[in-house]
């Protein structure tokens, strides 16, 4: 039974975690709009969303380890599976400090993302819902 409702929402949470990483890196895009020769990025959400499902999409990155030399060092987490999506967002109209971030884009993509996150938050408990009104037999 367990398995089966977590075949059922992996998607979503796949969905979930795309959408979160990339509101990060949004997030960050925003923070580094005044910072010398930084590159705005972005995820090819469609691409990393059929890779994370196994299709053919973007390659994934493996995740970085860390070589533990002594036993009191922390191990590391590497980046996500996804990120081997993230790409250099067009460049509109370059900048003398060779920074490409547009904020009126960044804002845009961010409030998208955001809604379109909170959409699939919504789905997600209605989903939850009904599951609960089965077992309880309403």
């Amino acid at each position: 039974m367990i398995d089966r409702l977590d075949q059922d929402l992996s998607a979503l949470r796949n969905a979930m975690n795309i959408r979160g990483y990339r509101q990060e890196l949004l997030a960050s895009n925003i923070a580094n709009a005044d910072t010398p020769h930084y590159k705005a990025r972005d995820v090819d959400f469609k691409g990393a969303l059929q890779a994370a499902m196994g299709g053919r999409g973007v390659p994934t990155v493996q995740p970085v380890t860390l070589a533990r030399t002594q036993a009191g060092h922390f191990g590391g987490n590497g980046e996500p599976a996804h990120s081997g999506a993230v790409k250099h967002r067009t460049e509109y109209q370059g900048a003398v400090d060779g920074n490409t971030v547009n904020m009126d884009v960044e804002r845009a993509a961010f409030a998208e993302n955001a809604l379109q996150l909170e959409a699939l938050i919504l789905f997600v408990n209605k989903r939850f819902e009904g599951l609960q009104r089965a077992i309880q037999g309403q």
